[in-house]
């Protein structure tokens, strides 16, 4: 699965009671997929997903589901502290129809978070896993720092495609891509680079259309039986997709490329994005793209296109902005920057307290040349 590009870790939006604001919720995914972005991130750290009931999750990743449209990647955030239960919430995330899960380093016994247990902990969620799986390493919220070293190792897994890196250390970045140059897996992308999600051709299917297996769909070449029947669905070039969606239709007209992807490398820093593209990145799973998803993705298709200079314009647009809303005000600051951007960012739940009348002031003067 193609992850370039630029992804907002979308909030969860709640009304005045704490309950979760499933329509609201509808209505900013239905708008984030009218923007430039590559996908959506459900039940990420700026999700509060660990502020939610294990119903909750489940009924937030079927919302948004339902409610993003087939062209975007979806990865759906399923880290728990145990492998077992991650496990159970990113089968149930495949059956929804994500194309990625994303989990985030378990941190809780810190003394026994060793790289025996890393490495112990990603095969075998990825060994069992229907979904591609993106480590997701925030020390800023776990105190835990997953070493690159690990990270390389993991790497080689064929089912362990990427890593959302959130500490902002960009040389961290750098080494994590040369250490990670070896690997060589493929995506199928459409004519113009975009990534392909199975949503997008069954958006796309007709009476006329052909079967195509989701292994070509991951990169594989032998998509077929020898009877002409399609190959059953199997880990592929790094994706392993769920066995009971073994083929999609696409109509004849829909055509398809593979692009070498490797093992892909994001970041969660914005006012680094440009110094970690420069690095090797890929993309951004951000959480200031949030408020402002199309500043963020400025920048990345300034520095795709090779206007370094239009790309390090952008990026100083953005960034006294994105480090004290994202960095100094957290979730509060985000959510409060998003009703400013008219998307509906809300209330966090406690612990996190409301935006006071001092901090939502200094939201509005960062955010007025930002409004998108």
């Amino acid at each position: 699965m193609l992850l370039h590009g630029i992804f907002p870790p979308i909030t969860t939006p709640f009304y005045p009671d704490g309950k979760v604001y499933y329509k609201k919720l509808e209505a900013n995914v239905e708008r984030y997929s009218k923007t430039p972005v590559a996908g959506i991130v459900v039940l990420g750290s700026t999700g509060e997903a660990i502020m939610l009931s294990d119903q909750e999750r489940c009924d937030v990743l079927k919302v948004a589901r339902e409610a993003t449209g087939p062209s975007k990647v979806l990865v759906a955030g399923t880290g728990v502290e145990s492998a077992i239960e991650t496990l159970k919430l990113t089968e149930y995330a495949a059956e929804l129809g994500y194309d990625a899960a994303m989990v985030r380093t378990p941190h809780y016994h810190k003394k026994q978070m060793q790289p025996a247990n890393m490495l112990a902990f990603y095969r075998f969620v990825a060994d069992r896993s229907p979904l591609p799986v993106i480590i997701y390493n925030i020390p800023q919220c776990t105190a835990y720092d997953i070493p690159a070293e690990v990270v390389i190792e993991l790497a080689d897994h064929p089912n362990l495609i990427g890593i959302k890196e959130s500490s902002g250390d960009v040389e961290k970045v750098r080494k994590m891509v040369e250490g990670t140059g070896h690997v060589r897996r493929n995506a199928t992308v459409t004519e113009t680079f975009n990534a392909v999600t199975p949503r997008m051709l069954k958006a796309n299917a007709s009476n006329d259309g052909e079967l195509i297996p989701l292994a070509a769909l991951a990169g594989g070449s032998d998509s077929t039986l020898e009877d002409g029947r399609p190959r059953p669905s199997r880990p592929a070039t790094g994706t392993h997709q769920a066995a009971s969606s073994s083929a999609v239709t696409v109509i004849e007209s829909f055509k398809t490329r593979q692009k070498e992807v490797g093992f892909q490398v994001l970041v969660g820093a914005a006012h680094k994005l440009k110094d970690s593209l420069d690095a090797g990145a890929v993309g951004a799973i951000l959480a200031f793209a949030c408020p402002a998803p199309t500043a963020c993705y400025e920048i990345y298709t300034a520095w795709k296109e090779g206007d370094h200079e239009l790309a390090g314009i952008k990026q100083e647009r953005i960034a006294n902005a994105s480090q004290r809303v994202v960095g100094e005000f957290g979730i509060p600051g985000v959510k409060y920057a998003m009703d400013f951007n008219g998307y509906y960012g809300g209330s966090a739940r406690l612990p996190l307290l409301p935006p006071t009348a001092e901090m939502k002031t200094a939201v509005e003067h960062l955010m007025t040349g930002i409004r998108n």
